[in-house]
């Protein structure tokens, strides 16, 4: 691209010297959203499960009751030794075949459970993936510009997993919570109200420990998320650029890069650990003094004749019962928080601004004669800071157009706002007298046929890639495409010729091969209008010629656009504009050009004389 994109913090300062490719703008920690919030929109996406979702609550029901009944029967069977009167063996024998029962209940009812929530979580999660990707494929140009590759990777993997992992726990422990609670605390009260209050006496000392350390515990966690999405992101652009990297001997530089963000990963993953980390020793605490207080007032109501010392038994299970679920959701309270955190990651993502809507009656651009207009059309990419002020063009239909000018002038832009990968800000484009927002975007971007600048070929045998915007091309068509662009010939050479596996972006293939193949991937399309970006930049003189000979007759019948550095390969276009500063400073054909001895003129004169221009 011609132009700077913007980051989402733009006044981040950029982590590699120099900025540049591998300089990143980091975006400032957000504070957590909702919580509840995000509960309730992953229970959106359990659509279509609603019936395991009853299932398990009925197995958590069950659970449930065999919790509540152990304690009981116990407690029974320690009444039923009838102190002074003897055993009552028949009650005990009772009692164990009961207990039995309840446990095998209870096994059964928990392994169902984890059988059925890992079913529902796995798809729950499997939407969520693909409402994020969908979401992707929707988003303009500009939201990718504004984001890392790596952290959107890593928010389309690690905190999906990160969902999943923790949504089926979650799911049964919470519903096991309620319920258990719920029973427990209802035999409590119908045994003995005294020692209910008794037994909940530490319960506001629970609920004030949770509070205290879930503001904290779940910041952290947030910032926790971030700080993984930044180093996914920093390793995924070493990785990919290794071969920079490399030439330009950065690696310390890369080095220090990653160590800075491990490092601050590092440190609020432990402040992350410690806050949820106090949980548990201080629930412990709190649990044994509840045993204590239990105990104690149960002694003195036993003594008084008031209560049994089954139901001293049956409190201080219960009071433990009590407390198990707490502990429970303390133990995965640091997974919840997390998941948390990674939910709304993801739903960031999934509520960011789509590609505007095509209006309402918007039409199918069809039979396309290939008039281009630019109407007074301005356009930026950061408030502020113009990339083209009020550009007026007229292109006839067939014409082939050459764009010139330094880098950064504005001359992919001009391009990229026909094809509509990013909207104008201020005027029109038309195209055969109809403004371009007035087709469908589909409808208008296959009507291109473009080859970018940065040359990308998808994993997979040469001939998908060429079919890439064709599925149903034949084989001759595609022969004829690839030998239309020069690709035929070392296609040919490989063993299994088109059925030749690319690695990922092609890297198996040299960089004149992948453009090689993709300009035949753009030949293939047949297209009414034509966008070559640079399409001759990573070639050998010998293959530069033949594929202009190939333009030629590509071209023929075509509106196109050409953008080149090198001006000797556009000097037959029917009207070349020099772009500078974000307007078009000068056009005509390269005869007019020259004979007006302006700027293109110094151009063409330097790169004959082997003097290279920006």
């Amino acid at each position: 691209m011609s132009n700077p994109r913007p980051a989402p913090a733009a006044n981040a300062p950029s982590k590699r010297p120099g900025g540049g490719p591998g300089g990143r703008y980091l975006r400032p920690v957000e504070k957590p959203k909702n919580a509840k919030a995000a509960v309730r929109r992953l229970f959106t996406f359990f659509k279509g499960q609603w019936r395991q979702l009853v299932l398990t609550m009925l197995l958590n029901i069950g659970t449930a009751a065999a919790v509540v009944a152990v304690p009981l029967l116990s407690g029974k069977a320690i009444d039923a030794l009838e102190f002074g009167s003897g055993v009552s063996l028949e009650m005990i024998r009772s009692i164990v075949l009961l207990l039995a029962l309840v446990y095998a209940g209870d096994a059964f009812s928990r392994f169902a459970q984890e059988w059925i929530v890992a079913s529902i979580s796995q798809r729950t999660v499997k939407l969520l993936r693909k409402a994020l990707f969908d979401k992707l494929q929707k988003l303009p140009v500009r939201f990718f510009d504004a984001y890392p590759h790596g952290e959107l990777m890593s928010r389309m993997s690690n905190d999906t997993d990160n969902i999943a992992g923790i949504l089926g726990t979650a799911l049964t422990q919470m519903m096991g919570i309620v319920f258990t609670l719920s029973g427990t605390l209802v035999m409590m009260l119908v045994l003995s109200p005294v020692m209910t209050f008794f037994s909940l006496v530490s319960l506001p000392l629970v609920f004030l420990l949770t509070k205290t350390i879930a503001a904290n515990t779940r910041r952290l966690y947030k910032k926790q998320q971030e700080a993984l999405g930044r180093l996914n992101a920093c390793v995924e652009e070493n990785i990919t650029g290794i071969q920079v990297v490399k030439a330009y001997s950065h690696e310390k530089y890369a080095i220090e890069e990653l160590a800075e963000i491990n490092e601050e990963l590092r440190k609020v993953g432990t402040q992350a650990q410690i806050w949820s980390g106090y949980i548990m020793p201080i629930m412990n605490v709190i649990k044994n003094l509840s045993f204590a207080i239990v105990a104690g007032a149960g002694s003195v109501l036993a003594v008084n004749g008031l209560i049994t010392i089954g139901t001293i038994s049956i409190f201080i299970n219960y009071s433990r019962q009590f407390g198990r679920p707490l502990n429970d959701l303390a133990n995965m309270y640091n997974s919840l928080q997390s998941a948390l955190s990674s939910a709304e990651r993801v739903f960031e993502v999934l509520d960011s601004e789509e590609e505007r809507p095509d209006p309402a009656g918007a039409v199918e651009l069809q039979s396309v004669r290939g008039e281009v207009r630019f109407e007074n059309v301005s356009f930026h990419y950061v408030p502020d800071v113009p990339v083209l002020q009020n550009v007026s063009f007229t292109v006839p239909p067939g014409d082939v157009i050459a764009l010139v000018g330094p880098t950064g002038a504005g001359k992919t832009t001009i391009v990229n706002l026909l094809a509509r990968f990013y909207d104008v800000t201020g005027g029109k484009i038309f195209i055969d007298g109809h403004n371009i927002e007035d087709y469908t975007r589909d409808s208008l971007r296959r009507a291109f046929g473009i080859v970018p600048q940065d040359t990308y070929l998808f994993t997979g045998t040469i001939r998908e890639n060429l079919k890439y915007g064709r599925a149903d091309a034949t084989e001759e068509e595609i022969t004829a495409a690839a030998k239309a662009s020069g690709a035929h010939d070392f296609i040919t050479r490989f063993p299994d010729g088109y059925d030749t596996m690319l690695m990922e972006s092609g890297r198996n293939l040299s960089e004149g091969q992948r453009q090689l193949l993709a300009i035949a991937r753009a030949a293939l399309m047949e297209p009414d209008i034509l966008i070559l970006d640079e399409a001759t930049s990573s070639v050998d003189t010998r293959t530069e010629l033949r594929i202009q000979e190939a333009f030629m007759k590509l071209m023929k019948g075509r509106t196109s656009f050409m953008i080149a550095h090198r001006l000797s390969t556009i000097v037959g276009a029917d009207t070349i504009m020099l772009v500078r500063g974000g307007k078009v400073a000068e056009s005509g054909s390269h005869e007019e050009m020259m004979a007006r001895g302006g700027m293109y003129k110094t151009m063409f004169d330097m790169q004959a004389n082997g003097i290279p221009i920006e």
